[in-house]
């Protein structure tokens, strides 16, 4: 049974969601915890980005520094069928599923095509690691596939169709299925365990730190595993269902739920720091959280981006786009980088909120941008991937 945060999409149309009921807002104090430090950017040299958030720790923060003005440097379509996923970016090569049934392999600096992959529709992110490439598609089917030549390694197959991108641990592969399992694979394709979040899909990519992963899904419970065992340690209470990914700094995990909500989750108290609720216009965070040492930026439904203090829950600031926010904010340097369903990407200044460079890029966007080699890649739902950076 799907539950409210399922989707369902008509091509070229906005997504239709059902509202959960609202919570009263909660407001804890902080305890601030040791950190890990933010990464020293750089303006040059690649880095990979290999998951959809960018990090095991679903964090969607850079290390670049991306150029001050972007322009586009390539476009190609693969059809009107739309893209949803986000880019995975490694060793220069760009690799994306599509709606038109093929995971595709670009060349970053020109855009030509190295390879496709046929399958069914692909709504997912892809994630890469040691040469090889993980995606599932809607028919239900989740492939290993060789980086270099797309020569398919093995599948998995399921009675329900994967929308969420994979994560790992160690040599063990994490994928939420809409069957409601979240599954652990060894690198043959073997199932080592799968857990149930009873309710609905799941729709959010597993965080990974220290031998436990993450997920949140339609039980409106966060859910702390042991990847190796597969064995529940702890499930907090979140008041909403969810389909964001959740982002780890530290000992305290961010995300938004279809109550209108954003938490903040304690892994070792195991409970709610801090909630954050916008008092007016309610809607769903459907996008996943990108965290600093300083700031959660979220989208929501409402057509805006926040940022809220880490440390508190407090806002800090607000940015009004003219679509949904579904696309989840990137933050490379002092930037902010997100998609809107107005069909433009927007580069924001991280500690004022205020816009910098707004490119239309013709199409409503729910993919998340991937940054890598100073340049950004993002798709749209009419089928288009646009690379942008400097000329």
């Amino acid at each position: 049974m799907k539950c409210i945060s399922s989707l369902i999409y008509v091509v070229t149309s906005f997504w239709i969601l059902s509202l959960a009921a609202g919570c009263k807002e909660r407001q804890a104090v902080f305890a601030q915890q040791p950190q890990r430090a933010d990464p020293a950017p750089t303006t040059q040299g690649p880095a990979d980005w290999p998951f959809f958030r960018g990090n095991a720790l679903q964090d969607g923060q850079s290390p670049e520094v991306l150029p001050d003005h972007l322009e586009v440097l390539w476009k190609v379509t693969t059809g009107k069928q739309g893209i949803e996923g986000t880019a995975a970016i490694v060793d220069g090569v760009v690799y994306l599923g599509s709606f038109d049934k093929n995971i595709y392999a670009f060349d970053l600096k020109t855009g030509d095509v190295k390879w496709k992959f046929p399958a069914g529709p692909f709504k997912g992110s892809a994630a890469v690691r040691n040469g090889k490439v993980y995606i599932g598609d809607e028919d239900g089917k989740f492939f290993c596939i060789q980086a270099e030549n797309g020569r398919k390694l093995w599948q998995f197959d399921t009675d329900s169709q994967f929308s969420a991108g994979a994560s790992f641990a160690g040599e063990r592969i994490l994928i939420g299925c809409e069957d409601e399992n979240l599954y652990c694979l060894d690198d043959s394709g073997k199932k080592l365990w799968q857990f149930n979040v009873p309710g609905g899909p799941v729709l959010a990519s597993p965080a990974v730190v220290q031998g436990q992963t993450f997920l949140a899904g339609c039980d409106s419970k966060l859910h702390m595993i042991d990847v190796k065992t597969g064995q529940e340690s702890a499930a907090v209470d979140i008041e909403g269902q969810t389909g964001c990914t959740p982002a780890v700094r530290g000992e305290v995990l961010y995300l938004g739920t279809q109550s209108n909500q954003v938490l903040a989750i304690d892994t070792k108290k195991k409970e709610v720091a801090w909630t954050f609720e916008p008092p007016s216009r309610q809607q769903p965070f459907n996008a996943s959280a990108a965290v600093t040492d300083k700031f959660v930026i979220i989208g929501n439904q409402n057509k805006r981006l926040y940022a809220l203090d880490r440390h508190t829950g407090k806002q800090a600031w607000i940015f009004v786009t003219e679509g949904q926010v579904d696309s989840s904010a990137v933050i490379s340097g002092q930037r902010v980088y997100v998609g809107s369903m107005d069909g433009n990407l927007y580069v924001i200044d991280l500690n004022k909120g205020t816009e910098i460079q707004k490119i239309d890029l013709g199409s409503p966007i729910v993919a998340s941008p991937a940054v890598s080699n100073s340049r950004l890649v993002i798709g749209t739902t009419n089928g288009a991937v646009y690379c942008l950076g400097k000329k």
